[in-house]
């Protein structure tokens, strides 16, 4: 390891978010500059925090290990990433937002549901799920950064841990969403070129396109470690091909990583409130483009180097990648990059990767501040606005520790489970309530209740005692009933929660709304207003 030149790209890379940290601070004078940033961000900057926001660690290396495991199927995830990720989110649930949080003078995304159904129980129940459940995402991403660290420079993976959490939680806490998007777009920049490089750098390593897909299609004969040798039984049908459906293969790849991130994305509170952060639609409609290329670009690198890396760790040490990387899912990028890349390519890939962490990280740790400050504590105590900014950074001094305690204890193979598993307890608890806020006058707030207590209970019930990945890990299912899950059968063990409990909220929402009685119009005209 040149040490030398490592410090000075680290330093390089510090000084430029620091500086841009310090100009966000600067114009930092209000309680809306500090959860909304004045209502005014340049549509580039907007477009790039969302994407870097959305796209962190634990796409690249997370994800990117469950490509090196299940092959090229996870491209479907792209798809979804940028129909639903980008155009409807955008388009559709963008546009209203910002409007409707402009009329309600909403801050926080579980400010804008409560305002819009006029219930405080909203605001601070949808806080504390926040608060609570989103340190697992966190820890993924930090754990993601912090294994390439390890893996690559041979640092120790503790220490890599601890001190970005502490840089992140530096700019965050006194720039506000104004520091967490600037530096967004910042490392979204670094990041779309760092991965734009590994892309050509793979082809070119393994032969060109053709060649490289082809030898990965050869490959169907070398079954994954996760399917054992039981590929009829699992669903495995080749590196380049879909799983049998309904397989557990299947469910665990359809359910779990596709549908529960490309859905999830939809009720993610850190990407919501971007939307809010802008004065007109006109700045959605020009981040669209810029959003969907920089989302294809991170997110159709990380899969495809994921999956094609079987190919070079087959050529060159006769195993899969996920064999290569000891079975953990976490270190196949950073086994790849540590392998089959020069040096001085791996330090400049440390910077993407960092960028990638920091600018999820930075948003998450916001988000967890204001839902604790201003969701939860303002909302309860009954403090006048601006009171919560203090609350606020301590919330948000908490959740870093949180974050690194998980990044401690969790197990290998973490990042993209606990990323699914957040953005399905997000979808479950928050996406009915949401969408019949933006687009059903006559939903109420009894019914945003019901599907609001509905999803987020049922959600975490499968996560203890249904989904076998959560269930067995936690392990009170089996104190309870002496196995992993209450049922046992196939597939219901690989069935994510999102498929579960998304349902039942959505109808909970509608059936409570149509038996209790309708909004008042004055309300419902002052939340439209604008709004065709």
């Amino acid at each position: 390891m040149d040490v030398f030149t490592l410090s000075i790209i680290v330093v390089i890379y510090l000084i430029m978010i620091g500086y841009v940290g310090y100009i966000a601070w600067k114009r930092t004078k209000s309680a809306d500059d500090y959860m909304v940033a004045g209502r005014k961000t340049h549509p580039y900057i907007m477009a790039l925090s969302y994407g870097a926001t959305f796209i962190s660690t634990a796409a690249i290396v997370g994800f990117g290990g469950v490509a090196a495991n299940y092959g090229m199927g996870i491209l479907w995830l792209v798809f979804l990433n940028i129909l639903i990720g980008i155009f409807i989110a955008f388009v559709f649930f963008g546009k209203r937002t910002r409007k409707m949080g402009h009329n309600l003078g909403a801050l926080t995304f579980p400010e804008f549901l409560s305002r819009r159904f006029n219930s405080k129980f909203i605001q601070y129940f949808s806080g504390a799920v926040i608060f609570i459940g989103m340190p697992l995402y966190a820890s993924a991403v930090l754990i993601g950064m912090a294994r390439f660290v390890e893996t690559t420079l041979q640092l120790d993976y503790n220490i890599a841990l601890i001190v970005m959490a502490v840089i992140v939680a530096v700019y965050v806490i006194f720039g506000g969403i104004r520091g967490v998007m600037y530096t967004d777009a910042l490392q979204g920049t670094i990041m779309f070129f760092g991965m734009f490089f590994l892309l050509i750098a793979i082809y070119w390593l393994l032969g060109g396109v053709t060649d490289a897909h082809q030898a990965l299609t050869n490959l169907v004969n070398i079954v994954p470690q996760s399917a054992t040798t039981k590929a009829a039984a699992t669903g495995f049908t080749g590196w380049t091909s879909m799983p049998a459906l309904s397989s557990p293969f299947w469910w665990t790849l359809v359910s779990s990583i596709i549908l529960g991130v490309g859905i999830g994305v939809l009720s993610q509170p850190q990407l919501v409130v971007r939307f809010m952060t802008v004065k007109s639609d006109r700045e959605l409609n020009r981040a669209v483009l810029i959003g969907g290329i920089f989302i294809f670009m991170t997110t159709f690198t990380a899969y495809v180097v994921g999956a094609l890396s079987n190919v070079y760790f087959f050529e060159t040490m006769g195993q899969t990648a996920v064999q290569a990387a000891g079975g953990n899912l976490d270190k196949v990028i950073p086994a790849f990059i540590s392998a089959a890349m020069p040096l001085w390519f791996a330090y400049l890939f440390m910077i993407t990767l960092l960028s990638a962490a920091m600018s999820t990280l930075s948003a998450q740790f916001h988000v967890q501040g204001t839902a604790l400050g201003r969701d939860v504590y303002e909302t309860v105590s009954r403090k006048k606005r601006g009171s919560s900014v203090m609350v606020a950074r301590a919330g948000i001094t908490v959740a870093v520790i949180i974050a690194v305690i998980l990044g401690f204890i969790l197990p290998g193979s973490i990042v993209a489970v606990g990323t699914s598993m957040w953005f399905g307890i997000t979808a479950a608890a928050f996406l009915a309530m949401y969408t019949a806020a933006l687009f059903w006058k006559r939903a109420t707030k009894e019914g945003a209740i019901a599907g609001l207590v509905s999803g987020s209970v049922l959600s975490l019930f499968w996560l203890v005692f249904g989904y076998k990945k959560s269930a067995a890990a936690l392990g009170i299912c089996k104190a309870l009933t002496g196995q992993a899950v209450i049922i046992t059968a196939t597939p219901w063990p690989t069935v994510d929660p999102i498929i579960i409990a998304l349902p039942l909220a959505v109808i909970m929402t509608i059936i409570v709304s149509l038996i209790t009685k309708p909004p008042e119009k004055e309300h419902l005209d002052k939340c439209f207003k604008g709004i065709s």
